[in-house]
């Protein structure tokens, strides 16, 4: 990881008409650390802004207050357009012929399979979504979580789309309404804010509010402190942006851990598949698809 160095003992001198060799140079500090294998990961997905849309961008205090505590990376891109195939993307490491913001029943693994294969825990915290397996286009009413009112879209929530989880109860189960929300449920958790809240219908600050509301609580829970990492990023952005598979446009992520040092920033090229990438490498799961080509963030 950049940053990172060791240091070791001075080498014993003995007394001599050489000069002395100069003394070794100090560790640099310690900037990025994400943790090992085993620890826990949470991704808050936020909707349809470019990058400049949001750094720097004072309708954004809070988004950008993190950036300054943590980490953010600098050169992301999403997939494609419209929203359906980033989400997939995301989670299968392949959009897994997902070309519009349809109603699918995919076949194919995705980090859920791995996960239950590995019989570890996950969820979806979908706002505004129904409990029950809801397999609608759309809901809403009522307050369900922190932020404003709005709607859940299927399309931003991936697992009811795919077979191995709408057709398995036990698993279907994992996608709960964000007023259940449960820091320590799962080893992995993907907060789907709803429509007025991830930005899409709502504004710039109307999506900050949330995330000043929300966050916090992931960020004061054990498992953040145990060596958790919390990852907020955006679906797409507004242009066609990026390189190879990617142009879903160019959109800001914040990498936010226990042992980031504040303001580091991640330069390298990195995508959807480096965020599943990333995520496997945390939690110990092998790479899936795309993912195994994409390069780990805050490495």
């Amino acid at each position: 990881m950049p940053g990172i160095s060791e240091s070791g003992a001075s080498p014993r001198t003995t007394a001599s008409t050489t000069p002395p060799a100069s003394p070794p140079a100090a560790p640099t500090p310690r900037t990025s650390a994400l943790p090992v294998a085993g620890h826990s990961v949470w991704w808050i997905i936020l909707e349809n802004h470019e990058f400049g849309a949001i750094v720097g961008n004072s309708e954004a205090p809070y988004f950008n207050g993190l950036a300054a505590r943590y980490g953010l990376a600098t050169n992301y891109y999403a997939t494609s357009h419209p929203s359906e195939p980033n989400y997939v993307a995301l989670v299968a490491g392949s959009t897994l012929g997902v070309t519009t913001d349809g109603v699918y029943q995919l076949q194919g693994p995705s980090i859920f399979s791995q996960l239950a294969a590995a019989g570890r825990t996950w969820r979806v915290y979908a706002q505004d979504d129904q409990p029950g397996c809801f397999a609608g286009t759309i809901s809403g009413g009522g307050i369900d979580g922190p932020g404003a009112p709005g709607l859940y879209a299927r399309k931003h929530n991936p697992a009811i789309s795919l077979a191995t989880v709408a057709g398995n109860p036990s698993q279907c189960r994992n996608i709960e309404p964000l007023r259940t929300f449960d820091s320590a449920a799962g080893a992995f958790e993907m907060i789907i804010p709803n429509l007025t809240n991830d930005m899409h219908d709502g504004t710039v600050g109307q999506g900050d509010a949330f995330l000043r509301a929300f966050a916090p609580g992931i960020i004061a829970s054990p498992a953040f402190g145990a060596g958790g990492v919390l990852f907020i990023t955006f679906d797409e952005g507004s242009s066609n942006a990026g390189s190879g598979s990617d142009a879903g446009g160019h959109v800001a992520t914040l990498i936010i851990a226990p042992d980031i040092g504040p303001g580091f920033r991640d330069r390298a090229y990195v995508d959807h598949w480096s965020l599943l990438r990333t995520t496997e490498a945390v939690l110990g799961l092998p790479c899936l698809a795309n993912s195994c080509q994409g390069a780990l963030i805050g490495h």
